[in-house]
């Protein structure tokens, strides 16, 4: 048996069957004492003989390859802090359909909005609201009304007694 531990009770189940095979049981009965079929045990078997005991650890999924490289998401950042009129969006707010025009434009590669919002969490990006302030907002007419028309309107008409 190989030295590395198994990581489930499956992947033990299935060094178990070789080792029971190792030590000359026919497959029905390692089959009938590990509580598989012997379609279970001669599928290990196979893969013994075809990979190696290494086959008979749990794999990696599948999946289809990532289309950026580590190196390209880790370059998503920069890219971003260019701002978002540099690359002729208006106004300086990111949303998950511009940053995949950018993405798109600088890497070639499209995504779905949904699937930018997973790229900007693997760097690090939180989702955030812009603040709406108007750009002539006026502080100081803001805090005069405030402490001369708003306090007075806050209070309260003051109770009448009964005659």
């Amino acid at each position: 048996m190989t030295k590395r531990k198994p990581t489930d009770w499956r992947e033990a189940r299935r060094l178990r069957a070789w080792e029971l095979k190792q030590q000359g049981w026919k497959q029905s009965r390692i089959a009938e004492a590990l509580g598989v079929t012997r379609g279970a045990v001669s599928q290990w078997v196979e893969k013994v003989e075809t990979g190696g005991v290494e086959a008979l650890y749990s794999q990696k999924g599948g999946g289809p390859k990532p289309k950026l490289s580590e190196k390209e998401i880790r370059q998503l950042p920069s890219l971003l802090e260019r701002g978002a009129e540099a690359y002729g969006f208006r106004g300086e707010v990111w949303t998950r359909p511009r940053i995949a025009k950018v993405i798109e434009q600088e890497l070639g590669i499209r995504f779905t909005p949904q699937h930018v919002g997973n790229l900007l969490r693997k760097v690090g990006w939180s989702r955030q609201k812009p603040m709406e302030r108007a750009s002539q907002r006026n502080e100081e007419a803001i805090e005069q009304w405030r402490t001369e028309i708003w306090d007075d309107m806050k209070k309260k008409p003051e109770k009448k007694t009964e005659p």
